[in-house]
C-alpha cells in the first residue's frame, strides 16, 4: 500500500489537482458537475472547509481549500466526496478487478495532488494557474468564457478584473506547479 507523505499543517490552505479514472472527458457532464455539487455540499455540512478557488475541467480539476483550525484532514474530505459522487452515478465507466476488490468506482483515479500554499505569492500563483487552466488546454481563448470555475465569483468580488487571462502575457506567468 501507498504510504503518501502529505502536510499536515491544521488550519492550512492547500492545492489540489483530482483526475477523473484514465482521464475520461466527464467531470463537466450535467449530472456528474451536480453529483459533485451534491457531495461537496453534503461533505462541508459535517466537515467545514473554504473553497478559495476552483476548476472543473473535462478530465480533472484543480482547487484551492483553506481548512479550519486545528484541521489538517483533508484527506477523509476527498474521501467521502470522491465516494459520495462514485454512488450517485452507480455503474460509472469500466472497473478492474483490482478495482472491484477495493471497492472502488470507475470515476476517479485513485489518488490526488496536494501542496500546501505557503505564503501570499505563493497563493496567487496557484490561484492564477487553476483560473487560467481551461485557456492552457485550449478549451477556450479566455479564461471569462470557462463556465465552471471560481473566476467569475472572485471578479464579482474584486479579486481579477473581468478581462483578466485575455492579455497573452499571461500565459508567461509562472504558476503554482
Amino acid at each position: 500500500m501507498s504510504n503518501y507523505r502529505r502536510a499536515r499543517e491544521a488550519g492550512a490552505c492547500h492545492f489540489f489537482t483530482l483526475v477523473s479514472h484514465q482521464r475520461l472527458c466527464v467531470l463537466t457532464d450535467a449530472p456528474l458537475r451536480a453529483a459533485l455539487r451534491r457531495a461537496i455540499e453534503r461533505v462541508r455540512l459535517h466537515r467545514p472547509f473554504i473553497i478559495e478557488g476552483w476548476v472543473l475541467l473535462p478530465d480533472h480539476l484543480h482547487c484551492v481549500w483553506r481548512l479550519p483550525e486545528g484541521d489538517a484532514d483533508f484527506g477523509s474530505r476527498w474521501s467521502m466526496i470522491k465516494r459520495l459522487t462514485s454512488q450517485a452515478l452507480p455503474g460509472f465507466g469500466s472497473i478492474s478487478l483490482s478495482r472491484s476488490l477495493r471497492r472502488e468506482s470507475g470515476l476517479w483515479q485513485r489518488c490526488f495532488w496536494e501542496q500546501r500554499i505557503r505564503d501570499e505569492e505563493d497563493y496567487r500563483r496557484h490561484m492564477d494557474y487553476l483560473h487560467f487552466n481551461p485557456v492552457k488546454h485550449g478549451l477556450v481563448d479566455c479564461v471569462a468564457d470557462w463556465p465552471w470555475s471560481s473566476f467569475h465569483r472572485l471578479v464579482k468580488e474584486g479579486m481579477y478584473p473581468a478581462d483578466w487571462g485575455s492579455d497573452t502575457k499571461v500565459n508567461d506567468g509562472e504558476y503554482g506547479e
